[in-house]
């Protein structure tokens, strides 16, 4: 059966993007040791094209976080820094240039309404009726596969809220950044989430759970 999943990297004081969010510090002031992890491994290299790469727990780990997903859902601020009504005249098209590494369609929460975003492998649609309306339109779009729901903070909160979220992946990363954004503030609860599995891996622990 097909899953609504989750998964983010989080540091020690709960923050999954640092503070002070800017184009060229996109995840915030010291965020982006947060994918200290990820980067390096033979998995994320091959999402984008490259060879080489390192091969441990983690990249085991990422390869079966998207080996199932069919369609990605996420909040206007990861898709890019842009707010606001959207730009006609120089368009952002994400971070990720022509050719996305996601190879499915992704629906972008916004407020303010765009046509669809068609690159290589990848098609973004810009959905302004809401986070269950987003997820409802990739599930169809996923064909029988999971639907990805990749953040930022909001967009997870969200997910909490609806209780719509079956799996929780949480990749803990040994750092403080002091500030930033926190998916665990605010009113969700939570509790009907079940550990089932914890990986020590370098740089990072993985822990997984389950809605019962």
């Amino acid at each position: 059966m097909a899953e609504f999943r989750m998964h983010i990297s989080m540091s020690l004081d709960g923050c999954v993007a640092g503070p002070e969010q800017t184009l060229l510090d996109p995840i915030g002031r010291g965020g982006e040791r947060l994918h200290d992890w990820l980067v390096p491994l033979a998995f994320f290299k091959e999402m984008h094209g490259q060879d080489g790469g390192e091969v441990n727990e983690s990249d085991a780990v990422a390869r079966e976080m998207f080996a199932n997903i069919g369609a990605t859902v996420m909040g206007r601020n990861m898709f890019g820094p842009v707010r606001g009504e959207w730009r006609t005249d120089a368009p952002w098209d994400g971070w990720w240039g022509r050719k996305p590494p996601f190879g499915h369609p992704v629906y972008v929460l916004t407020h303010h309404p765009r046509s669809n975003l068609e690159l290589d492998g990848t098609t973004f649609h810009f959905i302004t009726s809401g986070f269950e309306s987003a997820l409802m339109q990739a599930m169809r779009a996923a064909g029988g596969k999971d639907v990805m729901i990749a953040g930022g903070a909001s967009v997870v909160r969200q997910g909490f809220l609806s209780k719509m979220i079956d799996v929780m992946d949480i990749h803990l990363v040994p750092i403080f950044l002091g500030d930033g954004e926190r998916i665990f503030d605010g009113e969700a609860d939570l509790r009907g989430f079940r550990h089932v599995r914890t990986i020590a891996a370098p740089g990072v622990t993985h822990f997984s759970f389950v809605r019962e």
